[in-house]
């Protein structure tokens, strides 16, 4: 058995196939491959007996699970009513600017994926960056991207 396969088996006999466990099966497989590969979703509707357009659908319902390769490093700006009108457009066009990636996307390196989320819950300290899913930037503006992918970058470095 390949070693995609065992891991794939290890995740099904964790949750014991139940169909409830669908949301926690997909992210375990992310977790494991950095996003939702199609052939791996296809194996996943075969085992637990769910038509793969039921998969697909919980796959793209939410916004935490992707279909695509993210990058090493996950940038999201917080584009909610409060981050907005506190120039949350402005950070997000740097981040573009300066990654060459639209948000959605990754850049063509694999280094970073750029999304927009519609809100962190943190609005008095808008607008909002959140950097890998714990690291948060609050009061960003164009001006501190630059010196916050450097410090990304510098990090790895280290």
């Amino acid at each position: 058995m390949k070693r995609e396969e065992i891991m794939l088996e290890k995740i099904f006999k964790k949750y014991k196939l139940q169909k409830s466990a669908l949301v926690p099966i997909l992210q375990d497989i992310q977790a494991e491959y950095g996003y939702l590969p199609e052939d791996v979703l296809r194996q996943v509707s075969q085992k637990m007996k769910i038509p793969l357009i039921e998969v697909f659908g919980v796959a793209t319902f939410y916004k935490s699970l992707s279909l695509i390769p993210r990058g090493r490093h996950h940038i999201q700006v917080c584009t909610g009513t409060a981050c907005h009108v506190r120039g949350a457009k402005r950070v997000l066009e740097e981040f573009e600017r300066d990654l060459c990636a639209c948000a959605g996307q990754t850049t063509e390196d694999q280094e970073f994926s750029l999304e927009t989320v519609n809100c962190v819950g943190a609005c008095a300290l808008g607008p909002m960056v959140i950097v890998d899913g714990g690291k948060y930037h609050g009061h960003m503006t164009a001006t501190k991207v630059k010196p916050c992918i450097r410090k990304i970058t510098s990090k790895e470095a280290e």
